[in-house]
């Protein structure tokens, strides 16, 4: 009888256990680890994002206490607690009623909190879109409140467990009852500061600043004060104009969902192990299916200058690989896919927010122009910023370790940065697009929001640094005029944004605008200013 098939099965299972171990730890520590700091920080903002993680953290807290107070409870002297004026010196009847009173007053005010707070994201969603949900449920404040109500309440429940075994031999536990008592106490300050933090909370300006600062903050965090010209100095820079041309290989999304991170890093490190540059055509944010795809691998040629550099060192060569299984399983831990959009370093998604305001604000249900002015003067707050920063590069490079081998066979050449990875870069023309250009689609039959928009070029000039910003700022203006020439009632409306687009086309054109001060003076106006100059001389 042939053993051989049966014995051979432990060992085949074990081989392809230590096969499957062997390639989860190359990995996850070439993939995870290399943006360690990037992942940790979308696991924060998720937990952050959630609306139980700083209540439950509280409620720990509370769990935690109450043992510790009663332990020191038991070791400390009783007289010197009565001395204290403000401790709790009662007997343990008294201590019952006042730890069951702070256990149901603080639980019943924990409900009626999250009521207003259900109540005010009903509105929110509503008035300004659900996507501003996030900003209510992320507020520390909100979920702070509720989490000392909460961790009061547990506090509360086992102190009173805890009573009844001190009645004869230690006593009452008058430190962990004056702690309640102190926290009930505080408890209240938290109820007439939360009434007051939802009063502001829900005001349309509050929001507006709140999704502007969001914003802002992902502007820093991918525009940079200076320009970052690596490429330009030490690069080879036949990569950056000839990869196109090299073999491709088409890169398909891992599954379907909205791309809200990308692991530069790890896009880099996996590039650099496979010899290409790998290219990605979608953008942060976007939308894909399993089937999409988000970008291409292009594999260096055989006669590339990089695989000539080749030494005795394995870490120093660079050696062409086609994608196999491994590269798609790193390649899927190198980017997050969600099926919902989410808050990320998205600009685009941050802008987005002001611009749902607006909208919103603009609808017949609602009808606040007032509102949308003030997004689109925080819009363009955030899109003069932009335009005076650094855009980000799309060209991402590494640098190969210097060979220390003075040996003969050793070939020592000079490394330069390799280009590894390519990013699409949303340039400032596309964010005015997503932002400006949908408040103006929808606000086409308003003189006042149109004349917003005129005023915003305006603003956006003194930011401009080059002509290309310059004709984005004239195309979009005269998308301005032209809406309110095709949809405005009036002629007399009509007239006056017609004159006001060609003031401020006059004033962009100028040379000098940046140290002009631009103000729209209608011929109605001019024609009064006049007259009355007239009359005075």
């Amino acid at each position: 009888m042939n053993k051989t098939p049966g014995n051979s099965l432990p060992k085949r299972t074990l081989a392809a256990s230590l096969r499957w171990l062997k390639q989860f730890v190359h990995l996850w520590s070439l993939q995870t680890l290399t943006s360690l700091p990037d992942r940790l920080k979308n696991i924060w903002q998720q937990l952050i994002g959630s609306y139980w993680f700083i209540p439950t953290a509280c409620v720990l807290l509370g769990i935690f206490l109450a043992p510790i107070l009663v332990s020191i409870d038991e070791h400390f002297d009783r007289q010197t607690v009565k001395e204290l004026t403000f401790a709790f010196t009662g007997d343990d009847q008294a201590a019952r009623a006042i730890m069951t009173a702070i256990a149901a007053a603080v639980l019943g005010v924990a409900g009626t909190t999250f009521s207003i707070t259900i109540a005010v994201l009903s509105m929110a969603s509503s008035q300004f879109g659900p996507r501003l949900l996030r900003n209510f449920l992320t507020d520390t404040p909100n979920q702070f409140v509720l989490g000392a109500f909460i961790g009061t309440f547990s506090y509360s429940l086992l102190v009173l467990k805890s009573i009844h075994k001190y009645d004869v031999e230690f006593g009452v536990p008058q430190l962990a009852v004056t702690f309640a008592i102190i926290m009930a106490i505080i408890c209240a300050l938290l109820l007439v500061y939360f009434v007051q933090h939802m009063v502001h909370a829900i005001q349309a300006s509050h929001v507006i600043k709140d999704a502007s600062d969001d914003a802002i903050e992902n502007i820093h965090y991918w525009y940079n004060d200076n320009c970052d010209i690596q490429h330009q100095r030490d690069v080879a820079s036949e990569d950056v104009t000839q990869f196109s041309n090299w073999p491709a290989t088409a890169i398909y999304a891992p599954s379907s969902g909205y791309l809200q991170q990308t692991y530069i890093e790890s896009l880099v490190t996996l590039a650099q192990d496979y010899g290409g540059v790998l290219q990605m055509c979608t953008n942060l944010g976007n939308f894909v299916t399993d089937k999409n795809v988000m970008g291409y691998f292009y594999q260096r040629p055989a006669d590339h200058l990089n695989y000539l550099q080749k030494t005795k060192t394995s870490h120093l060569a660079i050696m062409p690989r086609r994608p196999d299984g491994v590269f798609w399983q790193r390649f899927a831990t190198c980017i997050r896919l969600d099926r919902r959009p989410t808050h990320s370093n998205d600009i685009a998604y941050s802008l987005g927010q002001v611009t749902e305001i607006a909208i919103r604000a603009l609808s017949p249900g609602i009808n606040d122009p007032k509102t949308a002015i003030n997004c689109l003067q925080s819009l363009t707050t955030c899109l003069s910023i932009m335009m005076r920063r650094q855009p980000p590069s799309p060209y991402h490079f590494y640098t190969p370790p210097h060979d220390k081998d003075t040996s003969n066979i050793t070939v020592n050449q000079p490394r330069v940065a390799i280009l590894a990875v390519i990013t699409k870069t949303p340039k400032i023309s596309d964010f005015i697009d997503i932002s400006l250009g949908e408040i103006r689609r929808y606000a086409t039959t308003d003189l006042m929001v149109l004349k917003a928009l005129c005023q915003s070029m305006t603003d956006l000039n003194y930011a401009r640094v080059n002509s290309a910003q310059r004709q984005t700022l004239l195309h979009e203006l005269s998308l301005i005029g032209r809406a309110g020439e095709e949809n405005l009632s009036y002629s007399e409306l009509i007239v006056d944004l017609m004159a006001m687009c060609s003031q401020a086309r006059q004033f962009i054109h100028n040379k000098d605008a940046k140290h002009q001060h631009f103000e729209y003076v209608s011929e109605f106006s001019a024609h009064i200013h006049k007259a009355l100059q007239t009359k005075s001389s």
